[in-house]
């Protein structure tokens, strides 16, 4: 069993979930997000694009449903005991298997909270378990359960975080390095996984974005790779991830020679990454956080070509994506707290000029205020 957080850790995490359970007066947990599952047993997979949930009852019984595959990766990276399978075959429905461990648990007429809001609960499988659960028990919505509880990050986890972004610094070393005139898209990404791979890190939870020309004004990956010309501008938003700890960055480079407004746009960025960090603190609401990164933005005249969200929290998540709960919008009325951490990107995308500029850094919220865990510069390096 290869487990990577201590029993102390573990046992103090399940503790707190079954205390919330008891709160809102939840007699069963259906685990269907793959962090939850990591998180309270260090069950490690990508198995949950199937039918797959973890039960946890008010006595603490855990029971994991999935498929043969599985069976040794739970075995093997969690401390999880009773694991069931449910038979692939033709007119399976894995819900009768978990109505059979439901009526092991004597749960029939409790009230059971399900997690909706996963991946790997898809539109037809959720609507299986709600027939199959009709008349059986009460159901509620409890997505959030056990993401409120996560996002709070203990001394372990942030041994993580901090792990990561030091592979993340690593990597944009890389960038410095092979990104100029005549380089290959493909060839800085080859390098950048390179050093988190060899630095112990993982697989990020999404791809990285890359792209140059008018595909820097692009904030998703797509699969196209360039070769940059000789004046160009590449955007790159990457992770350092350990242990499915991810901590990210971007950046936007111009190539050869900077355009003037390269230059306005990045100095309204560090302004508004400046003006959030300050804003970041305990007590703080994260929609004030996003507010003022829109105040400053607009005030230099890029209202048309910032976002609508300034930010997220950051853990350990799964594919497809690294983008963790909450997110920094105006009026979210999450009150940052010590332990959170979180990716603040300053996005400018100005479509007229076909220009991108972007900064982002990963920050872990202290008791007085917060930490940048990437300790690069922030200045514009043209290359």
């Amino acid at each position: 069993m290869s487990l990577h957080f201590s029993k102390e850790e573990f046992k103090f995490r399940k503790s707190n979930v079954l205390n919330s359970m008891k709160e809102q007066n939840i007699d069963a947990l259906l685990m269907f997000r793959q962090e939850s599952m990591y998180w309270l047993t260090g069950y490690d997979t990508f198995g949950y694009v199937f039918f797959q949930t973890l039960v946890l009852d008010q006595k603490g019984n855990l029971i994991l449903l999935t498929r043969a595959p599985d069976l040794r990766q739970a075995q093997n990276t969690s401390n999880i005991n009773d694991i069931r399978i449910w038979v692939d075959k033709d007119g399976s429905n894995p819900t009768d298997d978990l109505r059979i461990i439901l009526d092991e648990l004597n749960l029939k007429g409790k009230k059971i909270g399900i997690e909706y809001e996963a991946y790997g609960l898809t539109g037809r499988n959720a609507i299986k378990l709600n027939q199959s659960l009709e008349n059986y028990c009460s159901i509620e919505d409890k997505s959030e359960l056990i993401t409120k509880l996560r996002v709070v990050k203990s001394d372990e986890e942030i041994t993580y975080v901090r792990k990561a972004a030091n592979l993340a610094d690593l990597a944009l070393e890389e960038v410095w390095k092979y990104a100029k005139s005549g380089a290959s898209e493909a060839k800085i990404l080859a390098e950048m996984n390179r050093v988190i791979f060899e630095g112990g890190g993982d697989y990020p939870a999404n791809e990285f974005i890359i792209g140059s020309g008018k595909n820097a004004l692009l904030c998703r990956y797509q699969a196209e790779k360039q070769i940059l010309n000789k004046e160009d501008q590449l955007t790159i938003e990457w992770a350092g991830t350990y242990r499915h700890y991810h901590s990210a960055m971007f950046r936007t480079i111009p190539i050869g020679k900077a355009n003037k407004k390269h230059f306005k746009m990045h100095e309204a960025c560090v302004e508004a990454l400046t003006n959030c960090e300050n804003k970041l603190k305990p007590g703080n609401k994260i929609g004030e956080v996003f507010d003022i990164h829109a105040k400053t933005f607009d005030d230099h005249g890029f209202k048309n070509a910032r976002m609508n969200a300034c930010g997220y929290s950051l853990g350990a998540t799964f594919s497809p994506n690294w983008m963790d709960w909450p997110m920094l919008y105006t009026g979210n009325s999450y009150i940052i707290q010590p332990g959170n951490v979180f990716f603040m990107h300053m996005i400018l995308m100005d479509s007229e000029n076909q220009l991108a500029m972007n900064l982002g850094e990963t920050y872990l919220v202290t008791e007085n205020g917060n930490e940048r865990l990437g300790k690069k510069k922030l200045d514009l390096v043209v290359l």
